[in-house]
């Protein structure tokens, strides 16, 4: 999985056992395979109209699947496994234009290469079949959060904070039956402004431990302006990216606040709030009785981010304990790539992969293509 923060690929070697309805998990390895500045220049160049991009994106894919190979043959080596133990490689590809709204999306990625990479068979291409279906081809987590962590006995929230933010709400069986379904959609901006405003200011690809945000004071007039922002009050199903929340959309919000004088690091504190406060609202309007909200996804390895999350639960009165999914055994930094493990298991025994009431499509679909060895 290489996600919206375009930082590098994480990958791991999934074990499933038992039915794939309720399968158990163990992780036999893990690695991670950075991207090199120039690549994510060119990944983000690619998030927008340019010059020459049918070849520039096809170049890409190339170098990611070069990447994807070298994350699988660290990871087989790891294992001490051979690529005939391994069933399938699931491989999300890129984002680079997310556009649900007019019928597409689109994940650079060259699942062909991938295959004759590494000798393993390629299921790739998992969010198409969705938006096909009139779905929003995201998120697709949510599926693999329920059958990976939902208990009967209690509400528990899944928030993955990676470029983007994404909640699932999962119900207990204390619920009633209508309110019961999986809830999940993305609330906003996760890391992507965050990391945006910080390589700006102090060629940091991002702010470890939140420490420069730390240093600053959120604004509350900022803040204010931009949770006007019209999608964090839209409804679900919903999905955002880099194509919503971008450098101009921050720059225009910053417009608004000139004569304040803020310092970058008083703007960057308000950008985690933001990200903070938008988890909170999402939750407390759709999860209002959770008990335990567990975090993946980079930003749970930001102590500013994860006190800012906890004080806006707090102050919206709702007292659900805050921990990262390492509580349920996947490493936060793991989960993402778990899941399309799992979604490669459900396209394998030909079982759906997306929640219809959380992407908006017609019905269940079974998600992926194959690309045989």
């Amino acid at each position: 999985m290489s996600g919206t923060s375009l930082d590098g690929v994480d990958g791991v070697i999934a074990a499933f056992a038992a039915a794939p309805e309720q399968p158990t998990v163990t992780t036999l390895a893990s690695a991670y395979v950075p991207f090199s500045a120039g690549l994510r220049a060119e990944l983000m160049a690619l998030q927008s109209a340019g010059q020459d991009e049918i070849e520039r994106e096809a170049l890409v894919a190339n170098t990611l699947a070069a990447h994807y190979a070298a994350c699988v043959e660290r990871l087989l080596a790891d294992a001490d496994l051979k690529p005939g133990q391994i069933r399938a490689i699931g491989v999300h590809g890129q984002t680079i234009r997310h556009r649900p709204e007019l019928g597409f999306t689109r994940q650079a990625n060259n699942p062909s290469l991938l295959a004759e990479l590494t000798g393993i068979d390629v299921i790739a291409d998992f969010r198409s079949r969705d938006v096909a279906a009139g779905g929003q081809g995201a998120p697709l987590v949510p599926a693999f959060h329920q059958a990976m962590f939902a208990d009967p006995a209690q509400t528990r929230v899944v928030v993955n904070i990676g470029g983007i933010g994404n909640i699932s709400v999962l119900h207990g069986q204390a619920a009633e039956s209508e309110e019961r379904d999986v809830i999940g959609f993305d609330t906003g901006p996760g890391n992507v402004l965050m990391d945006l405003w910080i390589k700006r200011h102090l060629d940091k690809d991002y702010d470890k431990d939140g420490t420069w945000a730390a240093s600053g004071q959120p604004s509350a007039a900022l803040l204010a302006h931009m949770r006007k922002e019209e999608y964090f009050a839209a409804a679900p199903p919903k999905s955002t990216g880099r194509d919503l929340f971008h450098a101009a959309w921050l720059d225009q919000q910053l417009s608004h606040t000139a004569p304040l004088k803020l310092s970058p690091a008083d703007v960057q504190a308000t950008l985690a709030t933001l990200t903070a406060t938008t988890i909170a609202d999402a939750i407390v309007r759709h999860a209002p009785a959770a008990e335990t909200v567990y975090i993946c996804g980079g930003g749970a390895y930001n102590p500013y981010l994860m006190m800012q999350l906890a004080h806006a639960l707090q102050s919206h009165g709702l007292r659900a304990h805050v921990q990262s999914t390492a509580a349920l055994g996947i490493a936060p930094n793991h989960v993402e790539a778990v899941a399309f493990a799992w979604l490669a298991l459900r396209f394998d025994q030909r079982l759906p992969g997306n929640l219809p009431l959380v992407t908006g499509a017609r019905g269940a679909r079974i998600l992926g293509a194959l690309y045989p060895a």
